[in-house]
């Protein structure tokens, strides 16, 4: 099992804290501002578009057949984010078949009120702002590539894929929606005995420790969020706590809000903790929405906005 940085690892962005300086949104992304497929190759539509693109750098690992949440970063060759660009992606399978497209991709801020922002985003440059999202359909099982097309500076330019062909799985080994969620202990404020650094790395700790995840699941709702805020690959942990924390001042009497962290004292060397194994997560951060059966109703892998996240919350209170 790899917790690996899948992307924002690359590089942060600028910008000041809290919402009013969040990243200007990019103009939305229609299709018919991009190519059409047209039954050509992603190599050719390369070819065509030329010149040296972004970088795109997926957050997330999992896909199935179906219709599959992508978020990604754009980064130029300085390695600096780029968040004010409209974007869409391009699927083909391996080997130059046909590609498909264009998936047009929607803008995500990572601001949070500045009463919800922690000193460990606060103090961290690299800390991510912003990521796109594209829903993107996989017909079936197999290896796909991915190609982004950006509009920059008025031109259509290639965004070549950092991490390679993505793999579409039957089944994936991640807890999904529908599936019954894995009982495990989660340890709670009081267990920590005072010492609320020991179970959360965020600075200022998280108030998401009141409850243990095993006593309340399948009686309420609940947000189980797997994150470590100082250990974070990918730098995007501290800002999702930090969107639990603003969803959960409103959202509370909804559902319980549960942060766990990733690695064995929060030491690295020691390996993950046994909630993690026992979910089976290869990278960090996840999030998931369980209704009041104990059910999976909503998972996000990687980075998500607070309006993602409300939108979990929203199916996980609908299904229980």
């Amino acid at each position: 099992m790899i917790l690996a940085a899948i992307a924002f690892g690359i590089a942060g962005c600028g910008g000041d804290s809290g919402d009013e300086g969040a990243d200007k949104p990019p103009p939305p992304a229609n299709p018919e501002d991009f190519p059409k497929a047209g039954g050509r190759t992603l190599a050719q539509l390369e070819q065509e578009l030329g010149g040296e693109g972004p970088v795109l750098a997926p957050s997330v690992s999992q896909f199935k057949p179906g219709e599959n949440r992508f978020g990604f970063g754009l980064f130029d060759r300085s390695r600096a984010q780029i968040a004010d660009a409209p974007a869409a992606i391009y699927v083909a399978p391996v080997g130059g078949g046909k590609a498909r497209g264009p998936f047009v991709a929607r803008y995500e801020s990572l601001a949070v009120k500045a009463q919800f922002q922690s000193r460990s985003v606060s103090s961290d440059p690299e800390a991510a702002k912003s990521l796109y999202v594209a829903d993107l359909p996989f017909g079936k099982a197999g290896r796909y590539d991915v190609l982004g097309v950006v509009r920059l500076d008025g031109r259509l330019v290639a965004a070549g894929n950092a991490a390679g062909p993505v793999q579409v799985m039957e089944r994936s080994r991640v807890p999904d929606v529908g599936d019954r969620a894995p009982k495990v202990n989660t340890p709670t404020k009081a267990q920590a005995g005072g010492d609320i650094e020991s179970i959360d790395t965020r600075q200022p700790p998280s108030s998401m420790h009141e409850e243990n995840f095993a006593d309340v699941v399948g009686k309420k709702p609940v947000v189980l969020l797997f994150a470590t805020p100082a250990l974070c690959q990918s730098r995007v942990c501290g800002p999702v706590v930090d969107i639990a924390e603003q969803v959960k001042a409103e959202r509370g009497p909804e559902a319980e809000f549960i942060h766990q962290e990733i690695f064995v004292d929060n030491e690295v060397d020691k390996g993950f903790r046994p909630q993690v194994l026992r979910w089976r997560l290869p990278t960090e951060p996840w999030a998931f929405a369980i209704d009041a059966n104990g059910r999976v109703a909503a998972r996000l892998e990687g980075a998500f906005s607070a309006e993602e996240l409300d939108q979990a919350v929203d199916a996980a209170v609908k299904k229980g």
